[in-house]
């Protein structure tokens, strides 16, 4: 039974898992769509929908607030994420200001041939 269980592992590491999320959402954002396994679309969902909720929520704020709000998003995304960063705040946040969540898709493509594995596509929903 799985009562309490929350969250995906994926048969990694916690090191690992981190450097993956991070690593997949920096190639969402950048990407807008990216393919993968469908337990690793459902495991970075919730995070990238988050990040998007805070550079929505940063706009039309004071200066500080926004600030803030960028520092706590690189602080997600590790080192190196800036250029991201800035392209979810002055481009993606603004896209989804009149949506109230909901701002990932993730399509199911069916297995992989290799080894069955269930793939998925996740995307950003166009507004």
């Amino acid at each position: 039974m799985r009562h309490k269980v929350k969250g995906y592992r994926l048969g990694r590491d916690r090191g690992h898992r981190t450097a993956m999320r991070r690593t997949m959402i920096k190639q969402l954002f950048e990407n807008e769509r990216i393919k993968t396994t469908l337990p690793k679309a459902k495991f970075i969902q919730s995070h990238a929908e988050k990040l998007i909720t805070l550079a929505r929520n940063s706009q039309d704020v004071e200066e500080i607030v926004a600030i803030n709000a960028r520092r706590k998003a690189v602080a997600e995304l590790g080192s190196g994420s800036r250029p991201i960063v800035q392209k979810l705040f002055d481009d993606i946040g603004p896209r989804y200001t009149s949506r109230n969540g909901g701002y990932t898709r993730i399509l199911k493509l069916g297995p992989r041939r290799s080894d069955g594995a269930e793939m998925a596509l996740i995307e950003l929903v166009e507004e």
